[in-house]
């Protein structure tokens, strides 16, 4: 499983053997905590099977969805290679029953870098990619209106987590209305007058907690207006 995650993707198996000693897997239901916001531990987290949502919680206890993550992604970063050790700046909790994280210890991980710090060069080409997807959406809140994020946000779900279906893209989100909205980073009522407009121009369907995507391509139009 090590292997098919972009952190490891140059690590033979000889390789990555070395590390499942020290690996620890973690199975939760669904609202499951794998770890809560403010958390001091260092310990770093591979989602091997379902999905995952990080979201942080303000003073007066809102909750703001930050993002989701499926299959062979990466979790807690942050903290392992914090040289100060922060807190854990998340909530990461689980989206599906049965989701099932391996996680690694800081000093377990570091040990086994200095054996091959090759594999240094490929993390930082993942956190590198975070800090771009980052920079990306700060862009997108500023230049796109909203119908153009929920198209991209749309289009990058179907992507990850899209089923094919005959009738076109079944793409099973899992998220509330409002989880939806913060997703995209807007109201919740503006969001749904965006998904109804796509659903009358028959470029979508709404069901349940997924979205059937009939015409990809005029929602990567709509993404780049």
């Amino acid at each position: 499983m090590l292997l098919h995650t972009a952190l490891f993707k140059q690590v033979s198996p000889e390789e990555a053997e070395q590390l499942i000693p020290h690996l620890k897997r973690w199975t939760l239901n669904k609202g499951g905590y794998i770890f809560r916001e403010g958390d001091v531990d260092h310990r770093m987290y591979v989602l091997e099977n379902g999905r995952v949502k990080l979201t942080r919680q303000s003073d007066d206890h809102r909750v703001q969805l930050l993002s989701i993550h499926g299959h062979g992604e990466i979790l807690g970063e942050i903290p392992v290679f914090d040289p100060h050790g922060g807190p854990r700046t998340a909530n990461a909790v689980a989206m599906t029953n049965g989701t099932t994280v391996v996680s690694l210890e800081h000093d377990d991980l570091f040990a086994w870098l200095d054996e091959h710090p090759r594999v240094a060069v490929d993390m930082l080409q993942v956190l590198a990619g975070r800090m771009r997807a980052n920079n990306e959406r700060i862009s997108d809140l500023v230049f796109m209106d909203v119908p153009a994020r929920l198209a991209k946000t749309l289009l990058d779900l179907a992507q990850r987590f899209g089923e094919p279906m005959e009738a076109g893209l079944m793409v099973p989100h899992d998220l509330t209305q409002e989880e939806l909205a913060q997703l995209v980073g807007a109201s919740r009522e503006t969001v749904n007058k965006a998904l109804m407009d796509f659903d009358n121009r028959g470029w979508i369907a709404r069901k349940g907690r997924s979205i059937i995507i009939f015409q990809p391509g005029m929602l990567i139009r709509r993404s780049k207006r």
